[in-house]
């Protein structure tokens, strides 16, 4: 069977490690889908590779960019595609253009502002193409469930791309749940640095905000470890000043914590209770990118993962004391020199999600196996996303918001 051809949608930090002119100053330099997908061209598992942002005039650089730091460092990596729009041009729907360009069975990857996911996605879903997009799927309950149809109609393969279920840790930490007994209690912390909203001051506060961003790895963790508990309440609290003070929009949180109450699917009396805080207004020189760490109670047992320190640092006189997580993604060559992270839980997010494809084209699973699999599907992330949905209309609302679930269909009250 011929390579899958993929179309990367958004050219920025996740894609290529560009920003602003230049070399992103967080832990993805280079950039994870851009530099997994070259590679797994260079494995034979990707065709043909394609780019498309808004402006054109933005891929020189960009191209500079990856030869310096992809190609030269793993020994000459074929870094080409083609590039949408083309010269100069600016076009806020490029992205028609480039997926018009793929043949059914194609693939494309979606990280780009969170209220564009949608019709970036509906677009291609209609057109036979299958699609990975950057948690959260989308900013609504209605649209992730919009979506799920769609994908179904059109017999199209769709991954929310939640890399945090393929950490070694929280992996082991999943499967070692379904023997501890009735959920209890969940509580998770995950933050980025401030110099992040440099990055994301175009969207953070207007489009999106922390909680869509960061909460939605530890929420999809725990939903994955919860299968007979389904979400039945969430109370939202936002702290506000920094992030503005910075120059972000005046609605923008700093800090989002969300209270959700979980109930047994079989026995209703048994109730848990989770609380996710996600911020993006953490210290600058905490030595992390990002402080991420749970604690999970159930009946008989206990779980705590903290995966900020791993029990590597490195310190340099001109940063000082660093932990580093080349579990994520290792950017070191390998012994012949190649790209060696094929083992990194970003990288393998995007090899599963190719993997099923091929898996699907040729008869050897279908749709219902791959939700079966618990991989982070459309259908095994609902829960998830109407837990962010019924954050933020909390916050906009200073109320607690319900989620129903009957036959299937989800709804925020």
């Amino acid at each position: 069977m011929a390579p899958l051809d993929v179309l990367m949608v958004g050219t920025g930090e996740y894609t290529t490690g560009f920003v602003g002119g230049g070399q992103s100053g967080s832990d993805k330099k280079v950039g994870v889908v851009g530099l997994t997908m070259f590679d797994l061209r260079r494995r034979g598992k990707v065709g043909k590779l394609s780019m498309v942002g808004t402006s054109g005039g933005k891929f020189p650089a960009i191209r500079q960019h990856l030869d310096k730091n992809i190609s030269q460092v793993y020994n000459g990596m074929d870094v080409s595609f083609k590039s949408y729009p083309e010269g100069d041009k600016r076009d806020p729907d490029a992205y028609k253009t480039a997926i018009d360009a793929l043949s059914p069975g194609s693939a494309i990857t979606i990280f780009t502002p969170d209220t564009t996911h949608y019709p970036i996605a509906l677009y291609a879903i209609e057109r036979k193409i299958h699609v990975l997009i950057t948690k959260p799927a989308t900013k609504t309950l209605e649209d992730h469930q919009q979506l799920l149809e769609a994908s179904r109609k059109h017999g199209v393969f769709v991954f929310i791309e939640h890399h945090k279920r393929f950490d070694p840790a929280y992996s082991d930490a999943r499967a070692k749940a379904k023997t501890l007994g009735d959920f209890n209690y969940f509580y998770s912390y995950m933050s980025q640095p401030k110099s992040q909203l440099e990055t994301f001051k175009a969207w953070a506060g207007k489009e999106s905000d922390i909680s869509y961003y960061l909460n939605s790895h530890h929420i999809d963790i725990n939903e994955s470890m919860v299968p007979d508990y389904k979400p039945i309440k969430v109370t939202a609290s936002g702290s506000k000043g920094i992030a503005v003070d910075l120059g972000c929009a005046p609605e923008t949180e700093d800090t989002i914590t969300l209270l959700v109450e979980w109930q047994k699917k079989s026995d209703p009396s048994k109730k848990a209770t989770g609380v996710y805080t996600a911020s993006w207004t953490a210290p600058q020189k905490a030595g992390v990118h990002s402080n991420q760490y749970f604690h999970y109670m159930a009946s008989k047992g206990e779980i705590r993962a903290d995966q900020a320190k791993r029990g590597y640092d490195v310190t340099e006189d001109s940063q000082g004391l660093m932990w580093y997580n080349p579990f994520y993604m290792k950017y070191a060559p390998d012994e012949e020199g190649n790209f060696g992270g094929q083992t990194g839980y970003g990288y393998i997010s995007f090899e599963k999600f190719v993997d099923a494809i091929a898996a699907l084209k040729e008869g050897r699973v279908t749709m219902d196996d791959l939700d079966k699999r618990g991989l982070p599907t459309l259908k095994n992330t609902v829960a998830t996303q109407a837990i962010l949905h019924a954050g933020r209309i909390s916050l906009d609302k200073n109320r607690s918001v319900m989620i129903e679930e009957s036959g299937g269909a989800w709804s925020l009250k």
